[in-house]
């Protein structure tokens, strides 16, 4: 694991606003300037300047990201971070650092300040304002989401979060008087692919809990769950997903296998992996489509069957091309997995079960081969590395905590260990319907503060940065030894050559002039210069079979003489 205790130290001394004093020039890691230093622009300027050439090593190998920082103003609380690489649609970005010498990978996985759980800097929307701890966030007109910092792969996990303005409440502070409606929260958890532009629930990729009508929703379909909540109320979080299973090692196509596809970027002055998201699947955007298809035909009109406006003339019916309908792939579930939420220390019971897995799904043979062909006509081509789609795990993958805000709505993150309303020891029991005398609740606690999540995820990026680095190490030695092989090839290829010329140069001498280069072809200007006779049987050719025989003058070193030549006919050649 990477030593972060300096980094740490230095977090907790700058938020006292003391300046932090730069080390000298050293062999060791150097430490970036935290968020909310307010000397960070000058340091900026001075310490963590790019050179001209893009030479890596030649820049600060940080362990902490250089933003997000927050500018020290006292009446400003919640804040935007526009100097950050914040997601965008189709594109992912997490924080690098210069790898040490002697790596072969350019960079490596550091953290962002603070280095805790809380929400992501760059995985939420550009109009949900933080404040610098990353637990407090604000919303603005029309739902926009956020996404925590950290998913969830397997085990029991809980997390509270306090709405400070939601439930249809009119923010006294909202900058909009006129707003028709008031403040609204919707909490849950999303997978990565959920979008960041609309609320939790608004397809299969993510669940949510509304604080309106208390309803639970999932595919933009809400059902009836749980108490309505408001501004004031505590919201407690919990979700329980199976172990993870195994890839295959037989399989090479196995979703489940652990795989990078990222790109190490520079953004104002800053390293970062540039990597596509996780598309939707047609799968999972063809069901959005079904479960919308009854609700949405409910409110059409329905016309008798066959029956003609009687302003238009009747034409027949044109059939275009028959297409294929595309095979669909199977949605698996995680099978015992669920979603409950509580609300003030009551627990709402289970709002979701059987949730979709989180892994990607099997590629199929055809997009492999149209993959592998577009690699090599790249190659081909000569063309620069670009981005592709990932069909495996990279680690990343899961559900997050996910929260959605709705004019100017405001909420805490409360993370733990320490929780307002602390959940019961035993979770599962009580969710599983065990009640009354019946109830046997275990005395040692079943679930985990959310908290207790960001070290052990940091930690597992790390690993795959070292196991990363391994394997490039042993690429590089074998492209190292090709290399070595093909100029071994080369220069012996070369010494051949150099070898074998003497021998062609005597080869060339010791050769008699052939006779055809002493032949001089003289041919009339006036006449064919050859007389033409049937070709009765020197020639082995029968009569009537269209060729003849013909004498030309040929002079040489001997005198002149005629040589026969053979007449064919063109047309019968054709």
């Amino acid at each position: 694991m990477y030593d972060t205790k300096n980094e740490l130290k230095y977090w907790e001394h700058s938020k006292t606003g003391m300046a932090a004093k730069r080390k000298t020039a050293s062999t060791l890691p150097e430490s970036s300037p935290a968020p909310s230093d307010g000397n960070t622009s000058a340091n900026a300027a001075a310490n963590v300047v790019l050179p001209a050439r893009h030479d890596l090593f030649s820049r600060p190998r940080l362990t902490i990201s250089r933003f997000p920082t927050f500018p020290d103003t006292p009446d400003v609380i919640y804040h935007s971070t526009e100097q950050l690489a914040m997601n965008r649609i189709g594109f992912r970005y997490v924080p690098a650092g210069v790898s040490p010498p002697g790596s072969v990978l350019p960079c490596r996985t550091i953290q962002s300040a603070p280095p805790c759980f809380r929400v992501s800097w760059e995985d939420r929307s550009p109009f949900v304002k933080v404040k610098p701890d990353g637990l407090g966030l604000i919303g603005e007109r029309g739902f926009r989401s956020v996404r925590c910092n950290v998913p969830l792969r397997e085990g029991a996990w809980y997390m509270e979060v306090g709405i400070e303005c939601g439930g249809g409440d009119r923010p006294p502070d909202a900058p909009d008087t006129n707003m028709r409606e008031g403040s609204h929260v919707r909490l849950g958890w999303a997978r990565r692919e959920a979008p960041l532009n609309g609320p939790a629930g608004l397809d299969g990729y993510s669940y949510g809990y509304r604080d309106k009508s208390g309803d639970k929703v999932t595919l933009s379909r809400p059902r009836p769950y749980g108490r309505r909540f408001r501004t004031g109320d505590v919201i407690g979080m919990y979700i329980y997903l199976p172990p993870m299973r195994e890839p295959d090692p037989a399989d090479p196509y196995d979703p489940a296998h652990l795989k990078r596809e990222r790109i190490a970027i520079e953004f104002k002055g800053q390293e970062y992996f540039e990597s596509l998201e996780y598309a939707q699947s047609k799968e999972m955007i063809k069901l959005m489509e079904f479960t919308n298809k009854a609700s949405v035909t409910a409110f059409l009109p329905s016309a008798p069957p066959n029956k003609k406006s009687s302003g238009v003339k009747a034409l027949p019916e044109r059939k275009g091309p028959e297409t294929e309908t595309s095979i669909l792939r199977p949605l698996p579930e995680l099978k015992g997995s669920h979603i409950a939420f509580f609300v003030n220390g009551e627990c709402q019971n289970i709002a979701f079960s059987d949730l979709y897995d989180y892994l990607p799904l099997r590629t199929t043979p055809a997009s492999r081969k149209k993959d592998k062909e577009n690699s090599k006509k790249r190659a081909r081509e000569g063309a620069p590395r670009e981005h592709k789609q990932n069909p495996f795990d990279d680690g990343t993958l899961g559900y997050y905590p996910f929260i959605s805000l709705f004019n100017y709505a405001r909420v805490k993150i409360n993370p733990g260990p320490d929780f307002e309303f602390p959940p019961p020891q035993d979770i599962e029991s009580l969710l599983l319907g065990q009640s009354g005398e019946d109830l046997k609740l275990s005395p040692e606690r079943t679930w985990r503060p959310i908290c207790e999540r960001y070290p052990e995820f940091m930690q597992e990026q790390w690993d795959f940065d070292v196991r990363e680095e391994e394997e490039a190490k042993v690429e590089a030695a074998l492209n190292s030894q090709r290399e070595k092989v093909e100029a071994a090839k080369k220069v012996q290829k070369d010494r051949q050559k150099q070898q074998n010329k003497p021998k062609k140069r005597a080869k060339e001498a010791e050769l008699p002039p052939t006779a055809a280069s002493s032949v001089d072809y003289q041919i009339p200007e006036t006449e064919s210069g050859y007389n033409s006779e049937v070709l009765e049987g020197e020639w082995g050719l029968g009569e009537g079979e269209g060729e003849h025989e013909g004498y030309m003058e040929v002079e040489d070193d001997k005198g002149t003489h005629p040589t026969p030549v053979m007449d064919l006919d063109l047309d019968e050649l054709l």
